[in-house]
Order: structure tokens, then sequence, then C-alpha cells
């Protein structure tokens, strides 16, 4: 299950800078994973979580695998891409195929780097791209009413669903709030998630501010957090300059270099963290002597549709799941000492896998 996050940013904010440590780190992880770059502007890296590394070693387990996330340098932006200036086509396609967005906002203040617009403001950068995605949808969703007229007049169910879903977001937009505002009822969020509306994708903020305030961050990113609060999103600070230098070093010199910065982590750890945390995913492990595995699904997912990550025979023959609590499973010793604790559950087709769980799945082949 592989999910996607747009990096976007106006020109001269370190978009490319940010990806290029990104794909860096992924370089250095293909050791340990399968890792492929699929195209130029896309790579895949592992998502940081130490509770693989611990199971991996009360299993004995011969290879370690960690769940992953693509990140997608998109086109840069520029202002009147809705209506296709610069690559605005390009970028707009690029957007309704990804899942979230990470919209990189300079933070910094540096004579030698032009901004576009000829000044640093990362809310009114963060504006920008808004308001182009906005009219871009507002567009779109015009041209699908027309389409769904005939159809809703003759009572279609499905176009009259799709006709009222557009038409609320097309009220939201218009009074100046994106897609993402439109409270949808759970019968619905099938039908609008096809709607694919750009502002209906939800946004991580990625603060780039300068190495010295990289712990800190800066009046800059702090507006950009309080942006960050009053729409619901997400907000990082990162320095992408210290990633580009962290992605080249081995681990124990990276961990020296962060101990000097006064940083716990790599920013990128928690980049891709709230990357992940964006899309309402939870991660479960499977875990044995071959190879100790992080495996990705949203929240709110069933035991057969965990099994069907794996592989579809997995969820088309589910019988059951043999799950133990993750922090069970290290605090007795393993699988087989849990067991005897009775700490082993066996859980049936209704059964909502939790974040953590260690699982073993039977099935009908």
């Amino acid at each position: 299950m592989g999910f996607k996050t747009g990096i976007v940013g106006l020109p001269n904010v370190g978009k490319s800078t940010l990806f290029n440590a990104l794909t860096r780190t992924a370089a250095a992880q293909a050791a340990n994973f399968p890792f492929c770059t699929i195209e130029p502007n896309v790579g895949e890296v592992a998502v940081p979580d130490d509770r693989l590394d611990r199971l991996a070693e009360i299993a004995k387990s011969k290879q370690v695998i960690p769940t992953r996330m693509t990140f997608v340098d998109i086109a840069g932006l520029v202002k009147g891409a809705s209506k296709g200036e610069g690559l605005g086509n390009q970028f707009l396609a690029n957007i309704r195929e990804v899942d979230a967005i990470a919209h990189v906002l300079r933070c910094f203040e540096d004579g030698d780097v032009t901004h576009v617009d000829g000044r640093v403001d990362p809310v009114a950068d963060a504006e920008t791209i808004e308001t182009e995605l906005m009219l871009a949808d507002l567009e779109s969703i015009e041209k699908r009413l027309q389409g769904l007229s005939r159809k809703v007049r003759g009572g279609d169910k499905e176009a009259v669903q799709q006709d009222r879903l557009l038409r609320a977001a097309e009220a939201a937009l218009e009074a100046g709030r994106p897609a993402r505002s439109v409270d949808v009822a759970a019968e619905d969020a099938k039908a609008w998630a096809g709607l694919q509306l750009l502002t209906a994708k939800p946004v991580l903020y990625v603060c780039n501010v300068p190495e010295a305030e990289a712990a800190t961050g800066n009046a800059q990113s702090r507006a950009v957090e309080e942006l960050a609060a009053r729409e619901g999103a997400a907000a990082v600070v990162i320095s992408a300059k210290i990633e580009e230098e962290i992605a080249q070093l081995d681990p124990d010199e990276q961990a020296m270099f962060l101990d000097e910065m006064g940083l716990d982590e790599a920013g990128l750890d928690r980049l891709i963290r709230a990357g992940h945390d964006l899309l309402g995913l939870q991660t479960y492990f499977t875990a044995g002597p071959k190879e100790a595995r992080a495996w990705t699904i949203k929240k709110g997912t069933l035991a057969p549709q965990a099994a069907g990550v794996i592989h579809g025979d997995f969820e088309r023959g589910f019988i059951r799941a043999e799950t133990i609590a993750y922090d069970d499973f290290v605090a007795l010793g393993g699988e087989q000492a849990a067991k005897d604790a009775g700490k082993m559950r066996v859980e049936g087709k209704a059964y909502e896998v939790k974040d953590g769980d260690v699982l073993h799945f039977l099935f009908n082949a």
C-alpha cells in the first residue's frame, strides 16, 4: 500500500534541497530495505520506528524491513498556476496524484537567495499556493457541476450525491476556505475522495529555518505554526541545509553532528513521521526468525484488510488473527513467552487493528 506526499513550494524556498536530503537518506538506507527511485523526482524513505528494531532483536530476525513513505518533488509554482502559468498544469496534475501535501516555506533571510516576490513572508507564501489550488478547484467544480446537471435532473443517485458534495466544497471555497474544511459524513467519504479536489488534501507546513535556529525555530516559523493551528494542519521546523549535510554522514557521525547542533533527532525523521501521521496511518508488525517487518495501514482498518496488505490471498481466505500488543511482546521477551502468559489474543474479521500490534494471520489458501 503506497502513500505519496507531494513536496511543494515557491522558487528558492529550499524545496529541492530538502528533497535531495530525503533521497540521499533513502540511498543510504538501500542496504536495509527495498528502495527504488521510481522517477527522478520520486523517492521512498523508511519511516523511522524504534519499535521495529526492538522486535527484530527479540525475535532474532535476519532481516529488518521498515514501512515506507513516498515523497514526490513537485514542479515549482508561480502565481497564475491555476491558469496554466509557468509549469501550472504539470504542478496541478502532480498534486492530484498525491495523498498529502508537504508545503515548504522559507523562514530564513539570505540576501544571496532571491525570493520570487522580493520579500520573506512564509504565511503569505502559504496563502499564494493555497489561493492557486482553490482557484483550480473552483474551476474544476464548475465544469463538473455542468457535466452532472442532466443526470441530476434524471434522479441518478450517484450524480445527486456528487452534486451535493461539489456544492458544499464550492460554498467553502467561495468563502475563502479550502475543501478540507468541509465536514464530510462517513457515508460520503468514498464519493468525496473520488472528487480529487486539490484543497481537500491534508497539508503539512515545513518551516525551512537557518541552521542556527533548527532547534528553536524563529518568529517566522512560529507564525506558520499559528497558521497551522488555525487550519487544523500540522507544522514541522527543519533546516534543509542541515538535513542535506546529515544525509551524507554515517550513523555515528550523524549522532555526533546532531548533538553538536543541539538536536535530539534529524528533522527528516520528524518530517517523515509527521507525513505518516498526517495521512491517518498506523503500523502493525510481523516478527520471526526470517524477518521483522512493519506494515502501513489506515487507522480503523479491520483485520482481513490489514492481512490483505501482505497479500490479497490473506484477505480473501482470512480465518483469524493472532495478536500480541507490542508492549507485551517486548516485556515478556517474545511470541512464545507472550503465549504462555496468556497475552496472545485470537481475533476475528471484526477486529480493528491497533497501532503496534504484532500479528500472525491464519487463512485458507
